[in-house]
């Protein structure tokens, strides 16, 4: 529309509404939401577009309830500055009455496009069409919303509808009536305001910053006014500052209790590791508390961190969650690569941004700055939430959902590095705490490494013992705890009295008899408890793991204190607190740093060594690399393993050096691997291994089975192939003569109505399977693949040929129909190959198979991202076999044979 509609209704000598504005955000589209009190009160809704604010009138305001569907009014374009406009339009002009932010933010296509530019052209395109799909992301309105043109209700008939998803709800929103600006509602700013209220950068900032320093009590100022700031008005305020290397965190103060007060704001108390990541020019160094180093440890987050774009330190909180994204400090502690849990860095705060220093800033502006610049491209790093809720509310809530407690924030709090401050609380849902282990315990009937850990804190420089803990640990962890405790073994009690761990109590008349080992008091763990006893002594103490980002001398008691606060109105707790993994796919089996590593598989322990191994040396592709690619492409390659017999070509050597068959595994393999005892045609008696889970996957892997081999036939019907197979085998032919053969086959089976599915061979050639459905034999299965060949070599004649014989081909391509015989096998969909390149055999769409195509466009590199964006193209290979006797009749008819 452009704005002419809006400059022509307005008389700018009366109304100061912005005449103009343009946006300086790059990266992020924004939304705003106004209440508006004309001749009628109604929610002005508007999206920012081609540069102004497309709008719409909402005479009932926005709902977050799906089965409510809101009028929507389309009016002309405003300004991009009128976002930030609030106050009192004179009566008489038009528009007349007062105009409050009732909400604001970004927002994108629902569809996931990356860049503003992408994504406005999207959406203009979807403005055009009528159907406006969206995700918000404000203050009040978050989530998916359509806004869908509509007939009967005039040329601007709109319906604004909320999407079923995580932020839809029955509660009307429209009863949250203050601004996100001013914290003023409709009547509130008639009676305050000027004619018109004027936002302008430096203006806002400053009205920021004096209602920070203010700390009025009037609801919603801090949190609400930092959101009409972009993060380049707040920088621009901003003093320069170098790079803090090894800078440590700022601490929060356990409190006995939850509390509510407008100016603090609420987080989610996460159960993991504190963690800094500092990045500059593409290096990452991620630092525990006490600056021990995360790098290899959470190698995976670094690998992340290392694709940034910006130069930034951040505070955050590194876990591994479930699939409901509560964490488990226990799975944490036991996570040695991706294959143990989803392992997530939770980010809550910025200190320093592209030579800016921001721990001078209040929370809320740092935050600002954060959610606009953090990228969030992938779910490993996420925005921690806050939220400007009731405190009581929240802490209820954090029970409820099973974390380990809510963390209070002073909204106007800035960022003192290494201070346990008052401007930053945690309430802890259950009880825990950090304790020094300075011994263990031996039972004189045990046969476990230990029995107890004898367990102290810190009392003004001596170690005071505060109880033993016998449960929590499995045998795993108590033997991979016990090779860190030889070290440490010491004649002398660490304890400035030495304890009586064998004392009777009321818990436990007559404790087993236990000898001590004294340990230097250097380790670190984290115990659950139900209360301390009036000696300083933990109930009920269970082992939670061990911490390795706390340094022992500074392990004190926590003592809750009291907390002395104003109660104010509560408001409802978002139910995003916490959210599950978005990418369920699984990453790596195996860490990138040890030589050997054993990992448990579907209930058996598989050890594997020599990691580095480089088995595609000239690609720098090692055996971890190729443990890694089956265990995440198991689940598309192990519908074409299970219940066949296995063929084993091993390279132990990588792909130069010596390889061998191995068909019998009797007396070679574990007991839990299944065999198929079966009489090949020599009359030999084979015991062969059998395709079934991740578990045998990764152990023909182990042998150095660089590729899968399996039968065409299953052992439930060992002579009945599940598919019919064509192999283009080419001599001296280039590979775009492979294709065309491969498109005449597609033609000669479109002709007579027979699926067929084609795959490279990651060598030289392409596959062709034809589903039999277990229905004939391997007599038959040939017989049809030699009537498919003929059929084709007349149409090629020049470059194919049918002869077995290598010397009788003269070079030509051998169009394999002999493969079809039992117990021959070759290469398996999704399987490497013992090829430069580290090449893949990889399912392809017909539309694919066309000059041009080459085996390196499918490698280890890549492969899993194609199985992510495609799926697996090759499963109707084993779904309905075709009817046989139909189709040779077909083929007779068609092509005269």
């Amino acid at each position: 529309m452009g704005l002419d509609k809006y400059v022509k209704k307005r008389d700018f000598t009366k109304t100061s509404e912005p005449k103009a504005g343009k946006s300086k955000d790059k990266e992020k589209l924004r939304f705003v939401i106004q209440k508006h009190d004309a001749s009628r009160l109604h929610y002005d809704f508007r999206l920012e577009m081609e540069g102004v604010l497309k709008s719409w009138a909402v005479p009932k305001g926005p709902s977050t309830d799906p089965k409510t569907k809101r009028l929507a009014m389309m009016v002309e374009d405003h300004p991009y500055d009128y976002r930030l406009f609030e106050g009192i339009i004179p009566q008489g002009e038009y528009g007349g009455g007062t105009v409050i932010v009732w909400d604001e933010g970004t927002y994108e296509p629902i569809e996931e496009i990356k860049g503003k530019k992408a994504q406005e052209k999207h959406l203009l395109k979807q403005l055009k069409e009528g159907s406006l799909k969206i995700k918000l992301k404000g203050k009040k309105v978050e989530g998916e919303y359509a806004l869908v043109k509509t007939n009967g209700m005039g040329e601007n008939g709109w319906l604004l509808i909320k999407h079923k998803d995580d932020f839809a709800s029955p509660t009307d929103i429209t009863k949250k009536d203050k601004s996100v600006l001013s914290g003023k509602t409709i009547e509130s700013m008639e009676k305050t305001s000027e004619k018109v209220w004027k936002a302008g950068h430096e203006e806002s900032i400053k009205k920021t910053e004096e209602a920070l320093k203010k700390k009025t009590k009037e609801p919603g100022d801090a949190a609400s006014i930092s959101s009409a700031l972009t993060a380049k008005e707040i920088l621009k305020k901003t003093r320069k500052s170098k790079f803090p290397a090894g800078m440590k965190p700022m601490l929060a103060t356990l409190v006995d209790e939850p509390f509510d007060d407008q100016d603090w704001v609420y987080e989610v108390k996460w159960d993991g590791y504190r963690a800094l990541a500092f990045i500059q020019n593409g290096n990452v160094d991620i630092s525990s508390r006490n600056n021990k180093s995360f790098n290899d440890k959470f190698y995976p987050i670094k690998k992340t961190l290392e694709t940034w774009k910006i130069n930034a330190v951040v505070d955050g909180e590194i876990m591994v969650i479930n699939d409901k994204g509560v964490s488990s400090f226990g799975n944490l502690q036991n996570w040695r690569s991706e294959a143990d849990g989803e392992l997530v860095f939770y980010v809550f705060d910025i200190l320093w941004y592209e030579g800016k220093s921001l721990t001078e800033l209040p929370l809320l502006l740092r935050q600002q700055v954060l959610r606009e610049v953090l990228p969030t491209d992938d779910d490993s790093i996420r925005l921690s939430k806050v939220f400007n809720a009731s405190g009581t509310d929240f802490f209820k809530a954090a029970e409820k959902m099973g974390l380990e407690g809510i963390i209070a924030k002073k909204a106007a709090s800035t960022y003192s590095p290494n201070v346990r401050s008052r401007e930053w609380l945690k309430i802890k849902v259950s009880k825990r705490q950090e304790v020094v282990i300075g011994g263990y315990t031996k039972n004189e009937d045990t046969t476990k490494a230990f029995s107890s850990l004898l367990l102290g804190v810190y009392d003004r420089g001596h170690l005071k013992y505060v109880g033993k803990v016998g449960t929590g640990f499995s045998l795993a962890q108590q033997k991979e705890m016990i090779s860190q405790f030889k070290p440490l073994i010491t004649d002398k009690s660490p304890f400035s009295i030495e304890p009586d761990y064998n004392k009777p109590s009321r818990f436990r008349p007559n404790p087993p008899k236990a000898k001590a080992t004294w340990l230097k008091p250097e380790l670190v763990c984290e115990v659950a408890f139900t209360e301390v006893t009036s000696d300083g002594v933990f109930r009920h103490p269970s082992f939670q793991g061990m911490r390795i980002d706390k340094t022992a001398s500074k392990v004190v008691m926590e003592v809750p204190q009291s907390t002395e606060v104003v109660v104010d109105e509560q408001e409802s707790i978002h139910k995003a607190a916490v959210s599950p993994p978005k990418n369920k796919t699984k990453k790596t089996l195996l860490n990138p740093k040890d030589e050997t590593q054993v990992r448990k598989i579907c209930g058996h322990d598989l050890k594997f060594t020599n990691l580095s191994k480089l088995y595609w040396p000239e690609d720098g592709v090692s055996k971890r690399d190729m443990f890694n690619f089956y265990y995440q492409v198991a689940d598309f390659i192990l519908p074409y393993l299970k219940d066949r017999p296995q063929s084993l070509n091993r390279f132990p050597g990588g792909i130069h050096g010596q390889s061998f068959y191995q068909k019998d595994v009797k007396g070679k393999a574990p007991d839990w691997v299944k065999t198929f005892p079966y009489v090949n045609g020599e009359g030999e008696h084979k015991e062969y291994l059998v395709g079934a889970d991740e578990a045998t996957l990764l152990w023909m892997a182990s042998l150095g089975c660089i590729e899968m081999n399996p039968w065409f036939s299953r052992i439930q019907s060992p002579d009945n192939p599940d598919y019919c197979v064509i192999d283009l085998d080419p001599d001296k032919n280039t590979f775009d003569q492979v294709i065309e053969a491969a498109r005449e086959v597609k033609k000669v089976c479109d002709a007579i109505d027979v699926p067929c599915f084609c795959k490279t061979s990651g060598s030289t050639g392409i596959h062709i399977y034809i589903p039999l459905g277990a229905k004939y034999s391997y007599d038959q299965s040939q017989m049809f693949a030699r009537i498919i060949v003929n059929i084709v070599h007349k149409q090629l004649p020049t470059y194919t040929s049918l002869e077995r014989m290598i010397a009788k081909r003269n070079g030509k391509m051998y169009l394999d129909f002999l493969q079809n015989r039992p117990g021959a096998t070759i290469a398996g969909p999704y399987s490497l190959r013992p090829k430069p390149g580290a090449t893949v055999s990889m399912p392809l769409h017909w539309d694919e198979v066309k000059p041009g195509l080459t085996m390196k466009h499918f490698t280890i590199f890549n492969a899993m991202d194609r199985l992510k964006a495609e799926g697996d193209l090759f499963k109707g290979v084993l779904e309905k076999g075709i009817e046989l006797e139909k189709v040779i009749k077909k083929a007779q008819n068609t092509f005269d044979i």
